[in-house]
């Protein structure tokens, strides 16, 4: 599974360890985001989503800013977490979202 979901991908993720808190249907929840791209994230939480419900959700930058985010979960791994692909991005939120990338390894 996770090779076809790689495959699908249309931007790399980096492996980057962010702090996280997202809020959906199951309420708020603490987390942590283990691979971004500009097109989604990995996020690693124990909290109950569905596939195709939207989240909103914020994550700590490696400056300690909180970015806002708003995405769809695509799959679910019970117990470990969840793929988002973020709803269209704002410019700004975009700029810092491919700094953080970049910084960590990414390509811009």
């Amino acid at each position: 599974m996770a090779d076809e979901r790689t495959n699908r991908r249309r931007h790399p993720r980096v492996g980057i360890p962010l702090e996280a808190r997202w809020e959906g249907q199951s309420g708020k929840h603490a987390a942590r985001v283990a691979e971004i791209s500009l097109g989604g994230c990995y996020v690693e939480s124990i909290g109950q989503v569905t596939k195709g419900e939207r989240i909103t959700f914020q994550v700590q930058t490696p400056r300690g800013r909180w970015l806002l985010l708003h995405g769809e979960i695509v799959y679910h791994d019970e117990n470990m977490g969840f793929g988002v692909r973020f709803l269209p991005l704002a410019p700004p939120t975009e700029r810092r979202l491919a700094e953080i990338i970049e910084a960590a390894g990414g390509v811009r």
